[in-house]
């Protein structure tokens, strides 16, 4: 019952915390310059600029006399607390709100196509990423001081020292035949091939993984290493512990010590950071999508940034601050399990 309590008031906080991110989002899009409003009239001086009879004091007041008919148009000349109402529940926390790059489409029709491929690209890259860097690491802490200790700290520590672009630009050149000479094994870019697409199933799905290859092994190279080693130096705590030596002293193997009882509290700091992955996985990440080309939720945030995209910038806070969120809750629920002692303050 203490657990299903803990569970449920974690839960409860999640509404006061998501509605102060998305009043807190709301205003920082409405109080800073370059709103939809400014692009728009923006556009209509530098479309009207050159024909305009009068020159600049026409297109001035031009511009003064259809800024109060924007401000309407998009609602601007309301109250904020009233702006914030039709926002979250007349436009659906702007999801039903027109993209202004692409006026034929709402915000979560843009958003539903790139889903699914930050989806695909971020459960890859989180799976690879613990299944990489757990075993890794406690093989790191049986072996502490060991060659192969300095040998995988070396390669960890220098594939984080990188870039993601760096590494992702030195993979595209040596293995997708960018530069003359070199291997061209992979594809230089894209998510999925046309053919892959029409013939679907299991054909589909090996072309995806193909297409992912390069993309995800730039990011997980350059991620991986501090899980590496938090698990490494949680399980050479966990082994150093008074416990520990209390199990040996009973007569358990040194093996049975650290696979049954150390291993379990040195999961704690590993699971509470997956709520922080998840929310960088699953929104995407901007360079590794721009530079292969990945049609993903990093890319589209990164066009509505530099374009002024309100409608889709918005939706996508929506959607990072839910997953951001959604990832905390499994974080506590990871803890929860490995720690029976967890309670609620």
């Amino acid at each position: 019952m203490n657990r299903l309590q803990y569970l449920l008031r974690r839960l409860l906080l999640v509404i006061p915390t998501f509605f102060g991110i998305t009043v807190a989002c709301f205003l920082l899009t409405r109080l800073l310059p370059g709103g939809p409003v400014e692009m728009k009239m923006a556009q209509m001086r530098g479309f009207g600029g050159g024909g305009e009879a009068g020159g600049g004091a026409n297109a001035t007041l031009v511009s003064e006399d259809m800024k109060k008919e924007l401000e309407r148009q998009f609602g601007f000349n309301q109250p904020m607390w009233k702006q914030y109402f039709n926002w979250a529940f007349r436009d659906h926390l702007g999801m039903t709100m027109k993209s202004y790059e692409y006026p034929d489409r709402t915000a979560w029709e843009l958003i539903r196509r790139r889903l699914p491929v930050s989806v695909w690209f971020g459960v890859v890259s989180f799976l690879l990423s613990y299944l990489i860097c757990i075993p890794l690491g406690i093989a790191k802490a049986l072996r502490h001081g060991s060659p192969f200790d300095f040998v995988s700290s070396a390669i960890v520590f220098s594939a984080y020292a990188v870039p993601p672009f760096a590494v992702g630009m030195i993979l595209k050149m040596c293995l997708s035949g960018t530069v003359d000479g070199l291997w061209n094994i992979f594809p230089i870019g894209g998510f999925e091939s046309d053919a892959a697409v029409e013939a679907g199933g299991w054909t589909l799905f090996w072309d995806r993984a193909y297409h992912m290859v390069l993309p995800v092994t730039a990011y997980v190279m350059t991620s991986f290493a501090l899980l590496t080693i938090m698990m490494k130096n949680s399980l050479m705590e966990q082994m150093s512990a008074d416990y520990v030596r209390t199990v040996l002293a009973k007569g358990a193997t040194r093996r049975r010590a650290i696979w049954c009882h150390a291993l379990r509290n040195a999961l704690i700091p590993i699971a509470t950071g997956f709520g922080s992955v998840l929310g960088v996985l699953f929104a995407g990440s901007m360079i590794i999508e721009t530079l292969f080309e990945i049609p993903g939720m990093g890319q589209l945030s990164l066009n509505a940034l530099v374009g002024h995209d309100y409608a889709v910038f918005m939706a996508m806070l929506v959607m990072t601050a839910s997953i951001q969120l959604f990832g905390n809750l499994i974080s506590d629920f990871c803890y929860m399990l490995i720690d029976p002692r967890i309670h609620f303050n």
